[in-house]
């Protein structure tokens, strides 16, 4: 679910970057805000890094719940970049800069940042725990690290569907093909004090829909979950993983669970530390 574009010695990014991928990645922070970022909080005049801030889905939340921090944001697309800029400035916020970077060498002093904040990010690096250290590298001694990350085992609906279950499974073989880890967000509390941060605490924040919850069934269980699934349909058709009308039924039995009596449950995990 990450936002930016990573050039391949980062990882490949499975989902594409059509703009139809830019507007699921917009409808699903629009729709995750709360879940997300409602205990995220910069002080003023701190400082702070956005690893990977792809379109700016996340960057505008951020920006604007710490108005007097000051954040800069690095994706390793200029036309990502452009996007989340253009996001920015239509929000009207004047306290993000953003740069052009490579979260494997980054152009930082040390102890540059007071605080880092990485969501939907290392599910696609080949080496996360590398990326970690790199981010550590240039966070202030006692700043903090905020990691978000999702777990596609984490998703279970009804009615339950075998079909479905191996299209979620092809995204999560194709990602690991790429050289990424669909399911990364249960490895976040080993990764982190691996890396070295203290004080590690990891929540799960679960997304509960029924149909009692109309937003989040358009929002989520549609626009954001199955609209991922389904925009991998040709690489797992093409590499043999799925017939045509498995793959189709499998993709119509996720969009079953969004019908009155569905229900879809899916997890994200956040993680914070201290260096």
């Amino acid at each position: 679910m990450v936002e930016g574009m990573k050039p391949e010695r980062n990882g490949g990014y499975v989902h594409g970057y059509s703009p139809r991928e830019a507007e699921r990645l917009l409808d699903q922070a629009q729709t995750l805000t709360e879940l997300l970022h409602h205990d995220t909080r910069y002080p003023a005049g701190s400082s702070v890094l956005e690893a990977g801030c792809g379109v700016g889905a996340q960057t505008v939340t951020l920006a604007a719940n710490s108005p007097g921090a000051q954040f800069t944001c690095i994706d390793c697309s200029e036309a990502s970049l452009a996007e989340a800029e253009k996001r920015v400035k239509t929000a009207g916020l004047n306290n993000v800069a953003f740069r052009k970077a490579d979260i494997f060498n980054l152009p930082f002093t040390p102890d540059s940042f007071d605080h880092v904040f990485v969501c939907f990010v290392l599910e696609h690096l080949p080496d996360p725990a590398g990326a970690l250290k790199n981010l550590r590298r240039v966070l202030k001694p006692g700043g903090t690290i905020t990691v978000i990350e999702g777990d596609h085992g984490s998703a279970y609906f009804h009615p339950d569907s075998p079909y479905a279950r191996r299209a979620i499974d092809c995204l999560v073989a194709l990602q690991k093909k790429s050289g990424g880890n669909a399911m990364i967000g249960r490895e976040l509390y080993p990764l982190l004090t691996g890396t070295g941060y203290r004080n590690v605490a990891v929540s799960p924040r679960m997304v509960y829909v029924d149909s009692s919850r109309p937003a989040l069934v358009t929002g989520f269980t549609k626009l954001t979950f199955t609209a991922m699934v389904e925009g991998v349909r040709d690489a797992a058709i093409h590499a043999g993983m799925m017939g045509e009308a498995d793959w189709d039924r499998g993709i119509a039995d996720l969009y079953r669970t969004a019908e009155a009596d569905g229900v879809f449950c899916y997890t994200f995990f956040k993680g914070t530390g201290i260096r």
